[in-house]
């Protein structure tokens, strides 16, 4: 859909300044570009295509089929239904369910392998929770053409996934207050609001509001070349996954569109940096809205901080334009809008430098190598013993990850700040169905830390896999893991080419051993490596001793820490949570992507899975092991802060004392130069069964 204004072509003279006014304030510019701006702009349209952004005919033929089929699919379901209810038969002629599209296909802005987010509209008599996620799923299930089929029945917003002749379908529904829905359904009318609950408020919106984004900028060409641009870079850097807490399609789309109404005249090379010099400067919470929030009559909440205490609690709200306008990313916590304002900071220092003609569109596009940014991870590991199994799995926990983020900031009052990573990660060689996610570790920078605290996260981590047990369709072999990582002990399948970016290290023959130890699988019975982990076990508990000593960040969660089972409803105990983890030389660096030129400790890990023998109780153990020379321990915080300023910006050595975390990252500072160097620091995390 075309706005009512004429679209400029981007070959002809910069445009007469628009006057019609655009979302809640004066533009910031009404200025044209000019010839620079016109070939920096034919240069990025290039550089999209060369990127294969842009779907092929026959792609887009495929897809105007699949709606064709929904729409098929769902009319026959609907008739169904109305005959089995016992209508009459003009009653069962006239039934009927509309298809509608939102999101990045209806937006305009879709490319290969895009999903396509779609909208079932039908009659009130026809409800959700019985005759759509059972009836239609059982429908769905049976037919050939139809895999991955994987109901979300308890999302914010349900929705039913799979793939119809290959295409990826991401299914809604709603039934309003008509018995029988017309053909040409006006979804933007108010009226289909009436005598319906907030899930169907919800499913309805997502139409609602990407036609309102097309009425409400001024050059819906432009938005949408600019639009594509902003999601290759989200996805490029890290920063594009609603359901991890940064911003998903709709979010980015509301942000463009903004950025639109501020420069109507700019073309999309001009909206692009625009772009970031806006968001960089932008004053959270203060919101993101196209047009005025407005209240209506039909009794629903609308997002407004001065009568809502909730609203007052989200970091960066992004409204929506159609009502009832909602923060659309409510999803965001402290740590993940830290990540993105350092990327929006990343992404016009770029900009700057390509209007200066110092660097080309490609390095605005590099992707972001977060394996390298951070010096200590949670990896969240998966199991299932099945493909179906795995897909439905992974999708409970992975909408489950956000929470650990959230517990995280909550338990150690934002001293330890989280870096989900949206990537998933599965390693090949292991014969188990298997999942990979990560989050960076760092403690806040700039705060001081008082002298012997630590970051003790067990009962976090316990809580967060307590939450993840309770998924009502759990089955046996499914299966969570969460444990900390260093950054050298990252696992060589999450990257692209099978290892590591070289790197100067000192233990290069002790990683190709490691390397070799990681493929032998999933699962491993050696009777030595059984003997192994019996004696870390004995070295880990004369460790935790003289740790627990240590004052806590988060002391109201200790209790829950040392030892806890987890119980499933077959009543099998899973694993307990006795978890400590000996993380020594622990020098962070920033989130950013800056590397200090310090000395790193480096110590090699074999992860593995032990079998738990006669015993129902599987134990993640992950050993590591290091030989660690004395220099190697010449790191030290500065009053127990780390920040840019004094560790990468001046030539001070500093040391970092060793450090140690409880199932996650604990911090140990020192505020004096004098330290004592501490022989053969180790990891340790062990999982017993308490069977």
């Amino acid at each position: 859909m075309m706005g009512p204004e004429s679209l400029e072509d981007s070959s002809s003279p910069a445009p007469p300044p628009l006057t019609k006014k655009y979302g809640v304030t004066k533009p910031i510019s009404v200025a044209g570009p000019n010839e620079s701006d016109f070939q920096r702009n034919i240069e990025l349209e290039k550089f999209l295509l060369d990127a294969g952004l842009y779907v092929s005919d026959e792609d887009a033929s495929r897809r105007v089929e699949v709606l064709r089929r929904m729409d098929q699919i769902v009319k026959c379901w609907v008739k169904q239904l109305t005959r089995q209810r016992g209508y009459t038969d003009q009653m069962v002629e006239d039934a009927n369910a509309v298809m509608l599209t939102f999101g990045s296909y209806r937006l305009g802005v879709h490319g290969p392998g895009a999903d396509m987010d779609t909208l079932c509209v039908g009659p009130s008599y026809v409800n959700r929770e019985e005759d759509f996620f059972i009836v239609l799923h059982d429908m769905l299930a049976e037919m050939e053409e139809v895999t991955e089929l994987q109901p979300v029945p308890d999302a914010h917003v349900p929705v039913m996934k799979f793939k119809l002749q290959g295409i990826s379908v991401d299914l809604l529904y709603a039934s309003i207050s008509l018995l029988v829905v017309p053909e040409d359904l006006d979804i933007s009318d108010e009226s289909v609001l009436l005598n319906v609950d907030e899930q169907t408020v919800r499913s309805l919106n997502g139409c609602r509001v990407a036609d309102q984004i097309l009425k409400l900028v001024p050059n819906v060409e432009n938005f949408r070349t600019t639009l594509r641009c902003l999601k290759f870079w989200a996805k490029r850097r890290g920063v594009y996954s609603n359901v991890t807490g940064f911003l998903g399609g709709v979010n980015w789309a509301l942000l463009v569109a903004r950025v639109c109404q501020l420069y109507p005249n700019a073309v999309p090379s001009m909206l692009l940096s625009r772009f970031f010099r806006v968001f960089t400067q932008w004053r959270w919470p203060n919101p993101v809205m196209l047009c005025p929030i407005e209240e209506e009559d039909l009794g629903f909440v609308v997002w407004d901080p001065r009568k809502n205490p909730r609203d007052r609690t989200h970091h960066m709200p992004i409204i929506t334009p159609a009502y009832p306008c909602m923060n659309s990313s409510y999803n965001v916590s402290t740590s993940t809008l830290r990540v993105m304002i350092e990327q929006f900071h990343h992404g016009n220092k770029i900009c700057e430098e390509i209007e200066m003609n110092k660097c080309q569109w490609s390095a605005l596009f590099e992707p972001y190598f977060f394996f390298e940014a951070y010096k200590n991870y949670l990896q969240i590991d998966i199991v299932a013993v099945d493909a179906d199994d795995m897909l439905s799995w992974k999708g409970w926990v992975e909408s489950r990850l956000r929470q650990l983020t959230l517990k995280i900031e909550r338990d150690t009052y934002g001293m330890l700040q989280c870096h989900p990573y949206p990537n998933e990660y599965m390693d090949s060689s292991k014969p188990c169905q298997h999942c990979s996610f990560f989050m960076g570790l760092q403690r806040k920078l700039g705060v001081k830390v008082q002298e012997g605290q630590q970051f003790d996260i067990r009962g976090t981590v316990d809580e967060f896999k307590q939450d993840i047990n309770m998924y009502m369709f759990w089955k046996p072999g499914m299966d969570i893991y969460v444990s900390h990582v260093r950054r050298k002990q990252i696992p060589a399948y999450v990257f692209p080419d099978g290892y590591k970016r070289p790197r100067v290290s000192r233990h290069t023959s002790q990683q190709a051993e490691r390397g070799e130890e990681d493929a032998e699988g999933c699962r491993s019975n050696s009777s030595e490596k059984q003997l192994k982990r019996k004696t870390d076990t004995e070295m880990v508990s004369g460790r935790t001793e003289g740790l627990e000593k240590r004052p806590s960040i988060s002391p109201q969660r200790l209790h829950s820490a040392v030892s806890k089972s987890c119980t499933r409803s077959d009543g099998g105990s899973q694993f307990s949570s006795n978890e400590v983890v000996d993380m020594s030389s622990d020098d962070l660096i920033s989130s950013g992507g800056a590397k200090a030129a310090l000395g790193e400790v480096e110590e090699m890990m074999e992860p593995c899975i032990l079998s738990a023998g006669d015993t129902d109780v599987q134990n993640f153990s992950k050993d590591c092991e290091g030989d660690v020379g004395e220099a190697n321990l010449e790191l030290r915080l500065d009053k127990g802060s780390l920040n840019r300023s004094t560790v990468f910006g001046n030539n001070i050595e500093e040391t970092l004392e060793p450090t140690t975390i409880a199932m996650g990252m604990g911090v140990e500072s020192q505020n004096g130069a004098s330290s004592e160097p501490v022989k053969n620091p180790s990891m340790r995390l062990s999982l017993e069964s308490t069977a």
